[in-house]
């Protein structure tokens, strides 16, 4: 039996650049809500690991779990989706 590696990933747009080697994305999700049925955007902030600072604010980017880099640090860059047009 082969044993894949499903690791989660999301794609999110980048809102803070200013820490080295750490990027803020937010990644947002619709969901319906569960009585009137109106379709709700939910936003949610990772940090993420960006090794060579190559992300920069406003870019679309996809992001994969990875181990525990620190105490919030959980995600780690995997590619630019999209570069910003700032």
């Amino acid at each position: 039996m082969a044993m894949t590696n499903k690791s989660k990933s999301f794609t999110g747009r980048v809102v803070s650049d200013r820490m080295d080697k750490t990027r803020v994305a937010a990644v947002v999700r619709t969901t319906r809500h569960p009585l009137y049925g109106k379709t709700i955007r939910r936003t949610k902030k990772y940090l993420f690991h960006d090794e060579n600072n190559e992300s920069r604010m406003g870019d679309l980017v996809r992001i994969v779990e990875t181990r525990p880099l620190s105490k919030r640090k959980k995600w780690r860059l995997a590619g630019i989706v999209k570069r910003s047009q700032l």
